[in-house]
């Protein structure tokens, strides 16, 4: 029973936090390879599902001159990055200048969220349930 809630769990997070990548993940995952025709050099795109939303974000990068005078500072992960966020792809460093992000709301996402609660609480009952009557039955009076 365990294991069936811990992926009821798993997969109810997937849908409620999406997973934090950072630029040069993003740019490896192939998400901008996808399109025909295909998208300029300068654009990554990032797809996921956030609760009961599809998201697209798309970022406009321009490159960095060296600069000895100017920090760079590479971008961690996030869900959404700001302009100005930094990384290294390849042996370019990159700069995010616009971020531009579309939601579409997906109406049966809400009821497998829904869904997943509901089924990791009737779990939980029955493991409870098990759980009593297997103490019932190894319970000796004498």
């Amino acid at each position: 029973m365990d294991a069936v809630m811990l992926q009821l769990t798993r997969a109810r997070n997937r849908l409620t936090t999406p997973a934090t990548l950072t630029l040069p993940e993003i740019a490896a995952s192939g998400l901008t390879r996808m399109f025909a025709p295909t998208l300029p050099s300068d654009l990554l795109v990032n797809v996921y599902i956030n609760l009961n939303k599809l998201c697209l974000t798309v970022y406009q990068l321009h490159a960095l001159q060296p600069n000895p005078t100017k920090n760079f500072r590479p971008a961690g992960g996030a869900v959404l990055h700001s302009p100005g966020a930094m990384f290294e792809w390849g042996s370019q460093r990159l700069e995010v200048s616009h971020v531009h992000k579309v939601e579409c709301v997906i109406p049966w996402l809400n009821d497998a969220l829904v869904y997943f609660t509901v089924s990791l609480q009737l779990c939980q009952q029955l493991k409870d349930k098990i759980s009593v009557f297997s103490s019932y039955w190894s319970y000796r009076p004498f």
